[in-house]
């Protein structure tokens, strides 16, 4: 695969979109095909190795693979939103596209997915031993920038019509942590937390985290400030939705500082989402402590949205039900929290806010 940040190639990839639809199907040197590539579903996914493939692109700046799923027929000059799904720690970019599955819906609602995978870094939390994937700002950051600038220059800047973070658990911590950097600020629309941490931090229960070896739960927090909480307001503009496991959460609180902030009016329930299929994917090593999550299954999802924000942010909970941290988001949820992202104020790519 030729560079990806080459200005030449670039310039060359920028061209053949422009060219004409057809030639979308091999943005920046990615080819598109339908199906996706390295796709699986349920206990297939633990045995066929699918999971284990780091991507169909690469960055040359740092020879790392990662995914990128987009739209075949794209259109010269068409719109699309840019969502970059970050996994969570311990995790891998194709697990994270199967547990989030918006590249599921890159043709339908205009997509383009970058889902990337963390360098390994060390241990995380009690227990955790050595050589486990975590987001770590020296390691990562210009991984994720460089992905960012890909994105842009392949498709367009100007074709960008939103941009969108999207992170499980401490992916969900990092989007929050890099969302108002000198980088990103300019450039994310949107925040979409997966079990990552609110805005008006919803607690965390105390038993929060994966199972003991013989299937128990976790020791409960120590006594004190909960690390997982941070209730400083980020200090730049963006939409915010926070997804969560019911038995992951104390529970949610009715109001947000974040829809406080954007004016938006009292919070509503909107209909619940009701899926009868299950997820692609979950812990499959540790399934059975329900706060960290079980089997994959059909569900039923509650809706939450703080409605005439400001500017046309969209500030909004979603709380699915009997689900802990790892299931995978079923369907009907997945593609109600994509069109909310669709829905939100972008511009930044075009030198909004």
């Amino acid at each position: 695969m030729k560079k990806l940040m080459a200005p030449m190639v670039l310039g060359a990839a920028f061209g053949a979109l422009a060219a004409g639809p057809a030639l979308a199907k091999d943005v920046g040197g990615v080819a598109c095909t339908t199906p996706q590539p390295v796709r699986c579903d349920g206990d297939a996914c633990s045995t066929s190795g699918a999971l284990a493939d780091l991507g169909n692109a690469t960055d040359t700046k740092t020879g790392r693979k990662f995914f990128l799923d987009y739209p075949c027929d794209l259109k010269p000059g068409e719109k699309v939103t840019f969502i970059l799904n970050i996994h969570g720690a311990g995790s891998i970019g194709n697990w994270q596209r199967h547990y989030f599955p918006a590249s599921d819906y890159v043709q339908k609602h205009r997509l383009v997915v970058a889902t990337p995978t963390a360098a390994t870094t060390g241990s995380i939390g009690p227990g955790g031993g050595p050589g486990v994937r975590r987001w770590d700002a020296a390691a990562d950051d210009a991984h994720l920038q460089n992905i960012t600038d890909f994105v842009f220059d392949s498709f367009g800047r100007k074709n960008i019509r939103s941009m969108w973070l999207a992170g499980h658990s401490q992916g969900g911590f990092t989007s929050r942590r890099i969302v108002c950097s000198d980088y990103f600020k300019g450039k994310v629309d949107g925040w979409l937390s997966l079990s990552g941490g609110r805005i008006g931090q919803a607690p965390f229960v105390s038993q929060f985290g994966p199972p003991r070896a013989d299937g128990g739960p976790p020791p409960p927090r120590p006594a004190g400030p909960n690390p997982l909480a941070n209730d400083t307001p980020p200090a730049c503009e963006f939409s915010h939705i926070f997804e969560v496991g019911q038995w992951e959460i104390d529970s949610l609180p009715g109001t947000s500082p974040w829809a406080v902030k954007y004016g938006c009016a009292m919070r509503v329930r909107e209909k619940d989402i009701v899926d009868a299929k299950a997820g692609y994917v979950w812990d499959y090593a540790r399934a059975g402590y329900k706060v960290w999550g079980t089997k994959a299954r059909p569900g039923t999802s509650e809706v939450y949205v703080y409605p005439k924000c400001k500017d046309g942010r969209v500030v909004a909970d979603v709380v699915r039900m009997d689900k802990g941290h790892t299931e995978g988001l079923e369907p009907k949820v997945t593609e109600a929290l994509v069109k909310m992202m669709v829905g939100a104020k972008g511009g930044k790519a075009q030198g909004g806010d």
